[in-house]
Order: C-alpha cells, then sequence, then structure tokens
C-alpha cells in the first residue's frame, strides 16, 4: 500500500490580511486515487480558488458519486466568490463598499455573519483586528506587487474612514454604515468560511473521512482508508525556509480546523526594517513585534481564520492573554534572532483531542 503521509501547510497569508477573495477562472478539477490497493481509495479535488489553490482530499465506505460532487464543490465556491469576493465590482460586498450611504443594506446572512463574528474578535483585542481596513492596504500597497512605505500624513488621513464601531449590524441580513465611505473586506476570515462551507457540502453528499484546504487554511474529519488519523505539518515560519516546525496528528472522531497566519510571505524591507501585511488597525501601521506566525485549532474553522490573525497582530503577550481569555487554543512562534520560540495558549495546552509534535 502506498498513501501520503501527511499534507504540509504554509502560511500563504494573502493580500490583504489573508489573500485575495478572487475565484480565478473555472475551476480545474483533478481525481487520483492516492491509495493503490483494494477497498476505499482517497479522491482528491484541486483547482484554483479566492486567489490562491485549494486541495480537498476524501474517501467513503459506500459509492460516491464523485461528478455529483466535484460539480457541488464548483457551485459552492462560485456562491461565495460572487457574494464576498473584494475583486469583483458584482460581489455583494462589493456593492455594499460602493454604496456610499448610511441607509440599511441587504447583504444577506452569510456577511452578516462573518461580520458578527469579527466583531466580537475586534472587540476582544481592542481594536487591533478590524475589517474596515480595506482603504490602509490599498495604501500601503500590499494588495498589489510593490508595497512601499505611504506618507504618515495620508496614514493619520485614513484612519478616520475605518474602525469595526462605524458598522453595524441591523438584523440577520441588512448591515448599516455609520460613515458612507467605510469598506469592509472579508479576506482575514473568508477562507476559514469556504473551508466550513465545502466541508459541509461533501457531508450532504454522505462524505464524513476528509480533508478540505484552501491557501493553507483546513479542515478534516474522520480518518483516511488505512485508519490511520489526517497528520498536518506546519512550515518553519521563516522566508524561504520550506522545512517542518511542527506534525498534527488530527482527531478521528470529530471535525477540527488548523488555521495559520504568520508574516513571512509578504512583507518589504525600508531602510533596515521590514513590514510585514498584518496591520494594526489602531495605527494604520504593520505590526513589528517578534511574534511571526500563529496557528489556531478550533472546531469552528470560521472562528480560528479570524482569530490567527488577530492574535498575530496582537503579538506573543497580548495574543496570548487575549486567546486565554477566550479560550483559544492557539500556538505562537516568535523569531528572535536566528532561534524560534514557541508558547501555548492554555486551551490548546489542555486540548486532549490533537497531538503536536
Amino acid at each position: 500500500m502506498k498513501m501520503n503521509q501527511q499534507i504540509t501547510i504554509r502560511s500563504i497569508k494573502k493580500s490583504t490580511q489573508k489573500s485575495q477573495l478572487l475565484l480565478t477562472g473555472l475551476v480545474v478539477f483533478m481525481f487520483s486515487q492516492l491509495i493503490a490497493c483494494s477497498g476505499p481509495s482517497i479522491q482528491k479535488l484541486e483547482g484554483a480558488a479566492q486567489g490562491t489553490t485549494y486541495h480537498i482530499s476524501y474517501w467513503s465506505k459506500t459509492p460516491i458519486d464523485n461528478t455529483a460532487v466535484a460539480s457541488a464543490v464548483k457551485n459552492e465556491l462560485d456562491v461565495i466568490d460572487k457574494e464576498l469576493s473584494n475583486y469583483r465590482p458584482d460581489a455583494v460586498i462589493e456593492v455594499f463598499n460602493s454604496t456610499e450611504n448610511t441607509d440599511s443594506q441587504e447583504v444577506g446572512s452569510k456577511i452578516v455573519k462573518l461580520v458578527r463574528i469579527a466583531q466580537s474578535v475586534s472587540v476582544a483585542t481592542q481594536g487591533c483586528y478590524d475589517l474596515t481596513m480595506k482603504p490602509l492596504f490599498d495604501l500601503w500597497g500590499f494588495r498589489g506587487e510593490a508595497p512601499a512605505m505611504p506618507d504618515e500624513a495620508v496614514i493619520k488621513k485614513l484612519q478616520s474612514r475605518i474602525g469595526m464601531a462605524k458598522l453595524d449590524i441591523i438584523d440577520d441580513s441588512h448591515l448599516r454604515k455609520h460613515q458612507a465611505d467605510l469598506k469592509v473586506d472579508l479576506s482575514s476570515i473568508a477562507q476559514g468560511y469556504s473551508v466550513g462551507e465545502i466541508s459541509r457540502v461533501l457531508e450532504e453528499h454522505g462524505i464524513t473521512d476528509y480533508l478540505v484546504e484552501i491557501g493553507g487554511e483546513l479542515q478534516t474529519r474522520g480518518f483516511k482508508p488505512d485508519q490511520q488519523a489526517w497528520r498536518i505539518a506546519l512550515e518553519r515560519p521563516l522566508p524561504g525556509d520550506m522545512h517542518m516546525q511542527k506534525r498534527i496528528t488530527m482527531p478521528k472522531d470529530t471535525q477540527m480546523a488548523v488555521m495559520t497566519s504568520g508574516t513571512y510571505n509578504h512583507y518589504f524591507d525600508y531602510q533596515g526594517q521590514r513590514y510585514s501585511h498584518i496591520l494594526d488597525a489602531r495605527n494604520g501601521r504593520p505590526i513589528t513585534h517578534d511574534l511571526v506566525s500563529v496557528t489556531v485549532i478550533h472546531e469552528d474553522p470560521t472562528i480560528a481564520d479570524a482569530w490567527d490573525t488577530a492574535l498575530l497582530c496582537l503579538g506573543q503577550k497580548d495574543g496570548i492573554q487575549a486567546a486565554n481569555l477566550a479560550h483559544i487554543p492557539a500556538l505562537f512562534i516568535q523569531q528572535q534572532g536566528t532561534e524560534l520560540i514557541e508558547s501555548k495558549s492554555d486551551a490548546l495546552n489542555t486540548l486532549d483531542k490533537i497531538t503536536i509534535e
């Protein structure tokens, strides 16, 4: 029997706080058997979505219509793209952004759900995490290929245009801006949400053993056909270093998401200082502390996706405190010179569903 033993996850975080939410062209699905033996085999779907790639592995003890599964996955990615992509003028969130008034606007239950989660995380991080920083990301140039140091006066001016407190949830499908030119960017939370929705699609087709990964964000359930657990390899959080830092053995009896945010794949250097794409909403500037990676392990991929960025924004000291107060299982990695220093939140220390080695 030949089998892939683990999947390595890189922190491919994204040209806003995480990544472009953009479905690029037609999704290409590739089926391949990862196990060459009798009995159930792992099926694989791969393609481009949300400005990155996705990989889905699944198997079933009973017959599955793989063509129908592939079609359902593509349809769900299309739906998510049409609602959440900040790179499509016709996307629901961009229609909301471009409608510059303070009236209640219908955006649908998905967007309201994400905003509600983001609001709670923003409060818990004292405003470090914020969905309304879109103008600042544009200013720093992290959306494109040439980020650069902006003028301090412009940073301060744009600060007046951001703030989660300027966004109201009216009901389960409507939002309202306090400031007409407020812009909302969901990319720091949407990939986790997408992972959860694709997992739901698989389960609707009777699939209970799977691994769903989009842009380095993933969720697993069940185990592989040989009864072995899914295993996840976390990359060392250093530029250009492809070695494994940690290996996580996932639970067999429940869903679990692993979300990682890092500073080491999207940054620029200016006058001897490195500037990460992780921005602190409280000052409109990239973080400067020594925390380079945060991995959150949680049953809810959407919550995990928001918190990994939020904790990275805070830094190790404040991040550990916030994670402990919110009972978030999180692994923190700091870089001090050439040394990587790990620390864990209380909830991760007591999480007995997984093994980290």
